[in-house]
């Protein structure tokens, strides 16, 4: 086998695995939550480094979603209550996004079923 075909083989099996797993935690989320992975991955990221709110456009860039999956993201978490968005006093331009009480504790019960599912398919041996 070529150099060329393993590495073509490698992406091929990490693309399975990220799927596989990627459905697996979108269900289980959804099912026991209400929130999708993408939804689950915002909050996640609202709350990396302890800050309240982010602006959507810097959310954007740590994201693995497009601009227009995620402000469909945004407006789905915002009609549940889970976030709001918010004029940027500098920048008229721009939003800022910021995590409500509500999306702080379903980020909290949705993180339990998350980390279980990674530990259980991502164990190292």
């Amino acid at each position: 086998m070529s150099a060329e075909s393993r590495l073509v083989d490698r992406w091929r099996a990490l693309a399975a695995c990220y799927n596989d797993l990627a459905g697996r935690l979108d269900r289980a989320l959804d099912d026991a939550h209400g929130v999708s992975l993408n939804e689950f991955e915002t909050l996640d990221r609202l709350l990396a480094d302890e800050r309240d709110h982010c602006r959507m456009q810097d959310l954007a860039t740590v994201m693995y979603l497009s601009q227009s999956a995620l402000s469909r993201t945004v407006a789905r978490l915002e009609r549940d209550g889970l976030v709001e968005r918010k004029m940027c006093p500098e920048d008229r331009r721009g939003v800022y996004v910021e995590i409500t009480d509500l999306g702080r504790a379903r980020h909290a019960d949705a993180r339990k079923t998350h980390l279980e599912i990674l530990a259980a398919h991502l164990q190292e041996d």
